[in-house]
């Protein structure tokens, strides 16, 4: 194979990708549980990539457009939470799945779905501004909306959330911008590498997650896939559809589904783990497989459409 054809075999074939590692994770967890430590690295290389495709134009761009992030934040907290009790109670789900459902839908934004936005050839800037904003506002709606709908208290460290979001997200993005400023030129040819680069990544990281909760995704009932599938399709359409219904464009309407559909399901493992058990967790750890699956596929069907802008 032409080493100019590899990103294009990657970025083609992500979903396959994914798939295979799951696999041999889910086999084998020894051979990705090693990648656990590294997991902010990795978030941190899939930023840094973002910054390096943008320019800090795009977000004084966003600025002047403070509604949409507004819109996106106020439906990531508002949509899942709701529709994570709807599915349960359609469904029927035993309560410490139920719990799951509503840890997951009550989390922030996931980072993975910055490199989706990209991959969409939707409004990254927006993508990645209004993960930081839902982030930085998880500390306290995440416990408010899970105390509010299941009358049960966690407390989530404040200071600790705000410094990994800088060294996670803000850092490394900054990083890229700069670098991308500095040097344009010499980096234009490395620059179409970095897209699959951030996709074997999120590959990596998703075959870590897999591999850490094998005993739980062996032992997952499948009514708990239909609703984590519901759930997370449900999300993407309403925050599309919602979007639409706002008279945004198409393409910052596909930026508002991404970052609705698509949760931080890695805390939401974490905080079902800590606080309610490891059979409440595993809900987050089928959408951290799922939704960027489905996110991938998502993406591939909208980078071939003409984007109205």
């Amino acid at each position: 194979m032409n080493i100019s054809a590899i990103p294009w075999f990657i970025e083609r074939h992500f979903v396959l990708i994914a798939v295979i590692l799951s696999g041999v994770a889910l086999a084998y967890p020894p051979s990705f549980i090693w990648i656990k430590p590294h997991i902010p690295l990795g978030l941190g290389i899939i930023m840094f990539g973002m910054g390096l495709t943008l320019d800090f134009e795009d977000f004084r761009d966003i600025l002047r457009k403070w509604r949409l992030v507004g819109l996106g934040v106020v439906l990531q907290y508002a949509v899942m939470p709701l529709l994570a009790v709807c599915i349960s109670y359609v469904l029927g789900l035993p309560p410490e799945v139920v719990i799951g459902m509503v840890v997951v839908g009550a989390c922030p934004g996931g980072t993975a779905s910055n490199v989706i936005a990209y991959l969409a050839k939707a409004n990254v800037p927006l993508s990645v501004t209004m993960t930081l904003a839902s982030t930085c506002l998880a500390p306290v709606l995440t416990p408010a909306i899970i105390y509010f709908v299941l009358e049960k208290q966690i407390q989530i460290d404040f200071w600790s959330m705000v410094q990994s979001v800088f060294w996670i997200v803000v850092f490394p993005l900054v990083d890229g911008l700069v670098l991308r400023r500095i040097f344009r030129k010499r980096l234009e040819s490395f620059l179409r590498y970095f897209p699959s680069i951030s996709i074997l990544v999120i590959a990596l990281l998703i075959a870590c997650i897999i591999g850490l909760n094998q005993k739980t995704l062996l032992a997952f009932p499948f009514l708990v896939l239909v609703a984590v599938v519901l759930h997370n399709g449900l999300g993407l359409a309403l925050g599309y559809g919602t979007a639409r219904l706002a008279k945004c464009s198409k393409r910052d309407a596909r930026t508002i589904a991404i970052e609705v559909g698509m949760q931080n399901s890695g805390l939401g493992v974490a905080l079902a783990v800590k606080h309610f058990g490891v059979a409440s967790a595993l809900p987050g750890a089928l959408f951290s497989l799922w939704h960027n699956l489905s996110g991938v596929s998502l993406a591939r069907k909208w980078r071939k459409t003409k984007e109205s802008q």
